[in-house]
């Protein structure tokens, strides 16, 4: 890989994205606890569910923002209420305005990552879009992958406020990258509100149908993972509930730039057989784990299907986007994205109903969801 291939805006980009990813998911394992000590145990399937519906409600706006008033602004105003959100979490004293400022700490992930992804797409060769897509979601991975563990080990020798601030820090830090780069949309138009009315087309692009029926099918497994892993991870003696976040994200690291350039090369279909197929085998060794070592097990396999898996579909967006539409095609994969992790957080809260050692179901029922994003390839291929 010739990293000079790449501009200085790129490995900038990927650093924010870094830093973005990091500043919440910083906060998500310990989450569940902080909700049980506002005395919301049994909404903890909504954790997820609100955010990821904010930042899905939220994906038609950043899409046409980002095809109109620029990449660069949809990414720091995202990253601002990311900074805003992590602040007030140590003045909630209820369950309603936990849920409520859930709801908008959603639209940070509905925007920043929209106008960062069409960004790179602006700007990266037409043969390294899968490569691109790897190292971009890398850097994002590696935040995802240090930041739970952080986050859990300044909860637990600090505070849960001191998780917090820190959080925010980081989405600081983010927007302090973003300031720093250049527009690469050439056709800017200034804000106006009429931005804010969102037509029909709007909302979907068709023309990348394919690659989102995938993400949403196999997407439905991280929502599980997320709500369900660490009642799993405590209920086997861990102590720290976002070391297995830690695990499986690292090993989504070490095969994201190869699957990227396998797909580059042997196309987009080709990596995502083997990647659906194994996202199913990983739900069922870690719904099956009864000792620490298969959950870790379960969760590499996870973390390794889910990094071929995530920056392959990206890719094969980019190639079927329209470029005066891409903000709009980003922001449909990222729909699908957050649907498919809604319906994985509240069908496995539903499933599971909190009964300890109730994980198998759950766990079996996102792997028949990712089989059938197999079954979907199958049958397109076919055809």
């Amino acid at each position: 890989m010739n990293l000079k291939t790449y501009p200085a805006q790129f490995w900038l980009l990927c650093a924010g994205s870094f830093f973005f990813f990091g500043s919440f998911n910083m906060i998500l394992p310990e989450l569940p606890e902080f909700l049980t000590n506002l005395g919301g145990a049994d909404y903890k399937g909504l954790i997820l569910s609100l955010f990821t519906l904010t930042a899905m409600v939220s994906r038609p706006f950043s899409g046409k923002l980002a095809d109109t008033i620029g990449r660069i602004p949809v990414m720091i105003v995202g990253s601002v209420v990311c900074i805003m959100c992590s602040f007030i979490y140590p003045a909630l004293t209820s369950i309603y305005g936990f849920f409520v400022l859930r709801f908008f700490h959603g639209f940070s992930t509905g925007f920043t990552p929209t106008g960062f992804t069409a960004y790179i797409a602006d700007i990266v060769p037409i043969d390294r879009r899968g490569e691109a897509m790897g190292l971009l979601s890398t850097f994002g991975t590696l935040g995802m992958a240090g930041s739970p563990a952080i986050g859990g080990w300044i909860s637990y020798h600090y505070s849960l406020d001191a998780l917090f601030y820190c959080s925010s820090l980081f989405g600081f830090i983010a927007v302090m990258i973003f300031s720093g780069v250049k527009e690469t949309l050439t056709s800017q138009e200034p804000f106006h509100r009429n931005h804010l009315k969102i037509k029909k087309e709007d909302w979907f692009e068709k023309r990348v149908l394919m690659p989102c029926i995938i993400m949403a099918l196999s997407s439905i497994s991280f929502g599980t993972i997320v709500t369900l892993v660490p009642d799993l991870s405590s209920s086997l003696g861990m102590t720290n509930k976002g070391a297995v976040f830690t695990g499986f994200s690292l090993a989504s690291v070490a095969v994201r730039i190869a699957a990227g350039k396998i797909s580059d090369k042997y196309g987009r279909k080709s990596v995502l057989y083997f990647s659906t197929v194994l996202i199913s085998t990983a739900m069922l060794i870690i719904g099956l784990a009864e000792k620490q070592w298969l959950l870790w097990t379960g969760g590499v396999l996870y973390g390794m299907a889910y990094g071929m898996n995530s920056p392959t579909l990206f890719a094969w967006v980019t190639d079927l986007s329209d470029e005066n539409n891409r903000g709009r095609a980003f922001g449909s994969i990222y729909i699908s994205l957050e649907f498919g992790i809604m319906i994985g957080a509240l069908l496995s809260g539903f499933i599971f109903a909190y009964l300890p050692g109730n994980f198998v179901l759950p766990f079996s029922a996102a792997a028949g969801f990712s089989m059938l994003s197999f079954l979907y390839l199958l049958v397109t291929q076919s055809k």
